[in-house]
């Protein structure tokens, strides 16, 4: 049995789908309602328990989860309400980490590319507690995952953690039933809707001389991929500590753009608007994690490729009459 947090969210569905095909029963502790209920719709009758009651159902329900994936957060990059951001995404991944650690159940968790913030130090998942206390986050969702994968490298150094711990940074991750997110969406759901209602697709203009307008660079990875790698981290109990969740490739917004275009049989149009003012200073053009330590952990499955991924995205669920796994 598997408990896992944020199990009706986005990367959390992707994964409770992967484990229930594998045979797996899973304990989902999320908040439920009519935004995200159908991300779930497909696996049957699952037991949910709201977060602010898991700690208790953990004390009492006279369960052992095999493993806990702690994919629940607020992941609003925007979200400026610091005490409620620590509250649900520092203190209660603590609480987690210690009953893990009491009861021997191995932890994964969600951790952020955003703890790299503007990226000006690289992108090295390096889990030296130095090399961690140079990273300086843009917003308080940034800040409370590197706050907590500082506090897991600390505690397992000094020897308290559970016996398998794997704090996950996820770059940027998109696929399907990310619909309820909003404007927090990846930008392939916003952009196909864009190119299907207009036929052109809207792009920000460089504000930088090194980057042509519409070359700014992300790494795009696929949710499958990183239910695979977490799939893989069950049989792979040896394996602790905080890794990159990339392609380790990053590719231009023109380049995802055109393969939305390819998917629809369309020719590219694209138009570049102005970034706003607001948001020039702090604009991230280039991201791409460094994937050697995953590598080197024996993770050897190749990643989905962003016309591949895109064109499952689009062609599989967005252009379907279903559009969750």
């Amino acid at each position: 049995m598997y408990l896992v947090t944020g199990g009706a969210g986005f990367i959390g569905s992707n994964l409770v789908a992967g484990l229930a095909e594998a045979g797996g029963e899973i304990v989902v502790s999320d908040v439920v309602d009519e935004s995200n209920q159908a991300n779930l719709e497909k696996r049957g009758t699952l037991e949910i328990v709201p977060p602010d009651a898991l700690l208790e159902w953990l004390a009492t329900s006279g369960h052992t989860p095999d493993a806990i994936f702690h994919m629940g957060a607020i992941s609003s990059t925007v979200e400026r309400n610091v005490d409620l951001v620590m509250r649900n995404n520092y203190l209660l991944s603590l609480r987690l980490w210690e009953w893990a650690t009491a009861h021997n159940v191995p932890f994964i968790y969600a951790s952020s590319a955003a703890t790299y913030g503007n990226g000006e130090n690289g992108f090295d998942d390096n889990n030296d507690l130095a090399a961690l206390q140079r990273q300086k986050p843009l917003n308080p969702y940034g800040w409370s995952k590197l706050m907590f994968d500082r506090a897991a490298v600390q505690m397992a150094h000094m020897g308290f953690a559970p016996p398998q711990w794997a704090g996950l940074r996820f770059f940027n991750v998109y696929g399907p039933n990310e619909y309820h997110k909003g404007g927090q969406r990846s930008v392939v759901p916003q952009f196909w809707q864009q190119i299907r209602e207009t036929e052109i697709a809207r792009l920000f203009k460089s504000h930088d001389p090194d980057y042509t307008d519409g070359g700014q660079l992300r790494d795009f990875v696929h949710v499958a991929d990183t239910v695979s790698v977490m799939r893989w981290l069950l049989d792979a109990s040896e394996v602790s500590g905080i890794f990159n969740l990339g392609t380790g490739k990053a590719r231009s917004f023109d380049d995802l753009a055109k393969a939305i275009f390819d998917t629809l049989g369309l020719q590219p149009d694209i138009d570049y608007i102005d970034m706003p003012a607001n948001v020039r200073n702090q604009y991230q053009y280039f991201t791409e994690a460094r994937m050697d330590r995953l590598r080197n952990a024996g993770y050897d499955q190749p990643f989905i490729s962003l016309e591949d991924g895109v064109r499952s995205y689009v062609g599989d669920y967005l252009e379907s009459n279903d559009l969750y796994v």
